[in-house]
């Protein structure tokens, strides 16, 4: 029994290798993750550590108002080199700016080398937290202070791509690089971002675009240039529901029992977590008909330059 134990001990040592060492060849970064949700509150660097045995290298905590934007900067100061934060005020909040404050203290935050993005800010028009020309008003603040201090812009947009557009326009000869946060557009709204050179932010959302007009739809037309496209889990939202039913089956076959592992082990609906990044690079990888491997090495450089993150 002994020799039976110590033998099966070998094989796990030897299967665990052989996980890492196919794992080794993902390098991931994840570009919106909410961290400073209360719902991480309690094991903050348990999940942290989860996202790196995953291999998501780096981790972007998203500010969307000026408590949470000094919380996201805070954390990085925790965990140096491996979280960098992003400051800006939601559309939602946008209610809530007060105009010389407000603009001061979001200008201390992002004058922080660690805070490598202002945002996200945008307009959002499927609720009505903030009235339109609120969120116009505040949008275009925040777009004015990303191009004084040329930094990346990170856009919130719900049903309001053509005025994200309008007021982007103003700033056409000295805007910064744009990313479009979590886009869960149609594919024509994605050809339009794309076509003005912004860069999309992808999340779990493809498992629940059904639409034939979806984003589905346009990586299987193979319109997205890799260069324009980030990863991200937008923990602790968009959960990636890999058994969807309308998932394609090859899509479902490109998923890899490790990052599963780490999805199914740890993310729920509730609490979706930066390790669940590999699934969700695997399904884009799936609907473009290239590697993962090709897919989170693409997309990991084009964070890595746009951000500006230490390597």
């Amino acid at each position: 029994m002994a020799e039976n134990a110590s033998g099966s001990r070998t094989d796990d040592k030897v299967e665990s290798s052989s996980m890492s060492q196919c794992y080794e060849n993902y390098i991931l970064v994840d570009v919106g993750a909410n961290l400073t949700n209360k719902k991480y509150a309690r094991d903050l660097d348990s999940v942290i550590q989860r996202a790196k045995d995953a291999g998501v290298q780096k981790i972007m905590v998203t500010g969307a108002s000026i408590r949470s934007s000094k919380e996201a900067l805070r954390l990085t100061r925790i965990y140096p080199g491996v979280l960098y934060s992003t400051a800006g005020v939601h559309p939602h909040d946008a209610k809530s700016w007060e105009d010389t404050d407000t603009l001061k203290e979001l200008e201390s935050i992002v004058n922080n080398p660690e805070c490598v993005a202002i945002g996200e800010c945008g307009l959002d028009y499927n609720r009505d937290f903030s009235d339109p020309e609120t969120q116009r008003a505040v949008f275009h603040k925040q777009i004015e202070l990303a191009c004084r201090l040329n930094k990346p812009l990170i856009v919130h947009e719900r049903g309001a791509q053509s005025d994200v557009l309008e007021v982007l326009s103003h700033y056409k000869n000295r805007l910064p690089p744009v990313m479009i946060h979590s886009f869960v557009g149609i594919a024509e709204e994605a050809q339009l971002y794309l076509d003005e050179g912004f860069y999309l932010g992808i999340t779990g959302y493809l498992c629940k675009d059904k639409s034939d007009r979806g984003m589905r739809k346009i990586f299987e037309s193979d319109n997205v240039p890799l260069d324009k496209i980030l990863v991200e889990t937008d923990a602790p939202f968009m959960y990636p529901n890999t058994r969807a039913s309308k998932l394609p089956e090859h899509v479902k076959d490109g998923l890899t029992e490790r990052s599963m592992t780490f999805l199914h082990r740890y993310c729920t609906f509730q609490r979706n977590e930066p390790c669940a990044l590999p699934a969700i690079v695997e399904m884009v990888a799936a609907f473009m008909r290239k590697s993962p491997e090709e897919v989170a090495l693409a997309t990991a450089f084009n964070a890595l330059k746009l951000f500006g993150l230490s390597q």
